[in-house]
């Protein structure tokens, strides 16, 4: 996408990070949606509580001079079903992310994992907050990261509230926006055909990419593109 189209469509993106982790994951995304001219916002959610999540990225979107998609990873896709609902959002692109019905939270969804599936390696909750295995955390959250930045990324986790993990969705906002889905192949976190169930379930256009969970990180051209694609979309869709 030029910037011109870019200037034409939607302009603005919103960028929602999951657990375990802070927005600072985005850079590369940033930059490139940066360089093709959109206006682009990286929301900081203390992944305190889904509530709290949702109001941390609402105030982002009022801050907006139009509409813009929002994007979210990982438990991030979990606070864009719920925040997505708010006015100034056209679509929704999930990136290797939970997308809920309602009543769902990731609690319910990692409830009963299939046979065979990876078991992230969450240490015991501590005070309420959970955290990743640091020895582990490469190997199941970013495999395809830069081995120093994927330490770096074990080394400075973000505490993720246990009650995060159960906030339920009151109503899905991909049942009334447009979504995309970015499948992540060799993901060690959310299995990828758990990605492509509830992906389907939305009804979302999907594209698949060979890659972690932190694919966003080792692969930002690939999701920058898929935001870029949905941006389009809907210019197009607006004529």
């Amino acid at each position: 996408m030029s910037q011109a189209d870019a200037a034409s469509g939607i302009k603005n993106v919103v960028l929602v990070h999951g657990g375990f982790v802070d927005g600072s994951g985005w850079e590369g995304v940033y930059r490139i949606l940066r360089k093709d001219g959109f206006t682009v916002t990286i929301v900081q959610n203390p992944t305190l509580s889904l509530a709290g999540d949702v109001a941390v990225t609402k105030r982002a979107l009022a801050a907006l001079d139009g509409p813009a998609i929002l994007v979210g990873h990982s438990y991030g896709g979990v606070v864009i079903t719920e925040a997505g609902n708010d006015p100034n959002v056209a679509g929704l692109v999930y990136v290797a992310a939970f997308a809920p019905d309602k009543g769902e939270s990731v609690s319910s969804l990692i409830k009963n994992p299939p046979a065979g599936a990876p078991v992230p390696p969450i240490l015991p909750p501590q005070d309420g907050f959970l955290f990743l295995d640091r020895g582990k955390f490469a190997a199941s959250f970013a495999a395809d990261v830069n081995e120093d930045a994927a330490a770096f990324m074990a080394d400075a986790q973000v505490p993720w509230g246990v009650e995060a993990l159960d906030g339920a969705i009151t109503e899905p906002a991909w049942k009334s926006k447009p979504t995309w889905y970015l499948v992540t192949t060799s993901d060690k976190m959310i299995p990828p055909d758990a990605q492509r169930a509830m992906s389907k379930r939305a009804g979302s256009t999907v594209v698949e990419v060979q890659g972690s969970h932190a694919v966003y990180v080792s692969q930002p051209r690939p999701v920058a593109l898929l935001i870029e694609q949905a941006a389009k979309s809907l210019a197009l869709a607006a004529r």
